[in-house]
């Protein structure tokens, strides 16, 4: 145990950014899960829907419409004779209206764009959770299992000082129930990371999963420091791009529906033949509908529309600064607390090795010793989850800034 020990306490004292590593998988292999993700096959299928859109609102739905009539007339002394009407016509968009539609076909495929960026974007969040779940799971099923050996160690080493009756059955008892303790929560962990592997398997099946975890790296905050991150966060927040040009498009609309106001005439040509063609005709005919409360309702519907969608515009984007700053707030926060667990977790490892040595000379209870080495246990674990919230936050920060998997340089 005080080899292990020794150990753990070299492996702190060392510097973090000698043994820092980002953690996270390949990026090629990320590109694949995200590129797979249904959320994100979701969002580029609404791309090609708001690309249809361009097209139908560009060639508007004004079309051709033909109207014909053949029937037969029967006159008193007469006969009867053969008749027919034919017309042809369709309705102009009055000017102004075609650039409005096609505006506002083009603000919803920028829309649809950076909606589908911006599932990219939760799905690499949601793929990092899941990754440090089952890392930080896994490294304190790791922190667990050494303890479990190490107790063992122990209960051996009491089991044969009883035998020598030079420890008492109540120590023999002390240091199983503090191995039973350590193996409950070492299964606990494990069935905590075996979670998290299933949930990072189902979410993202195209990504390659070792048999076993890796080991959890000591985070490293970014070189390009967290304020200029934190202000990317806002820069590049494709959730802003979509929410502007989704107001953008609905206020074409609320122009569109204000021209429209005054309809669009319908221009055609109509010809005739009557008895049998004794009687014909050609000429032009219009159709030219009167607004009137109702379009105006609905213009003014439309205009309020867009009040409220430029405001919840403007509400996302108090919501991505709210993000930017928590994302700073907690990546500085997470990193001090790990370092602050480092510096406890290295002073209860110096404590522990003097108490080791003291029981040994006889001079420290096994209760004693038994309560250090929980609570170095307890200081090793809590170092660990520490650890797991910083490279959680750091990763957090460079993904919503844009920094890995999902970069945006040119924005």
């Amino acid at each position: 145990m005080i080899r292990s020990l020794i150990a753990a306490a070299a492996l702190l004292g060392t510097s973090a950014t000698a043994l820092a590593q980002t953690g996270l998988p390949s990026d090629p292999q990320v590109q694949i899960a995200l590129e797979e993700h249904p959320m994100v096959l979701a969002a580029k299928a609404r791309v090609e829907v708001a690309r249809a859109d361009i097209r139908a609102l560009r060639a508007g739905t004004q079309e051709f419409s033909v109207t014909t009539s053949v029937m037969q007339r029967s006159v008193d002394r007469e006969g009867r004779f053969t008749e027919f009407d034919a017309s042809i016509s369709r309705p102009i968009r009055l000017p102004g209206k075609a650039a409005l539609d096609r505006k506002a076909g083009e603000f919803g495929l920028i829309a649809a764009e950076n909606r589908m960026e911006d599932a990219k974007h939760q799905a690499a969040l949601l793929l990092a959770e899941l990754w440090w779940d089952w890392l930080g799971s896994s490294a304190e099923e790791a922190v667990d299992r050494q303890a479990a050996v190490n107790l063992d160690r122990s209960l051996t080493s009491v089991k044969r000082r009883a035998e020598l009756r030079d420890a008492s059955p109540l120590e023999v008892d002390q240091a199983a129930a503090a191995l039973g303790s350590a193996r409950l929560q070492a299964e606990q962990a494990a069935g905590r990371a075996a979670l998290a592997r299933a949930r990072l398997t189902s979410q993202f099946p195209g990504l390659v999963l070792p048999q076993a975890a890796q080991e959890l790296p000591l985070p490293e905050l970014p070189q390009t420091g967290l304020p200029v991150l934190r202000n990317l966060v806002i820069q590049r927040s494709h959730e802003i791009f979509a929410a502007r040009a989704e107001a953008d498009r609905v206020q074409a609309l609320a122009d569109r529906a204000r021209r429209d106001r005054f309809a669009d005439p319908t221009i055609g040509v109509r010809a005739f033949s009557e008895r049998d063609g004794m009687e014909s005709g050609l000429g032009l005919i219009a159709t030219i509908p009167l607004g009137g409360s109702h379009r105006s309702a609905i213009a003014d519907r439309a205009s309020s529309e867009a009040v409220a969608v430029a405001a919840e515009a403007a509400a996302v984007g108090f919501d991505v600064r709210e993000m930017a700053d928590g994302d700073l707030v907690n990546a500085n926060s997470a990193w001090q607390a790990w370092l602050r667990s480092r510096e406890g977790a290295k002073a209860q490892v110096d404590a522990v090795l003097k108490m080791r040595r003291g029981y040994d000379l006889g001079a420290i209870d096994l209760a004693d010793l038994l309560l250090a080495e929980r609570q170095t246990h307890d200081m090793f674990r809590a170092e660990i989850l520490a650890r797991t919230q910083a490279l959680r936050a750091i990763s957090r920060i460079m993904i919503d800034s844009h920094s890995i998997w999902i970069g945006d340089d040119d924005q």
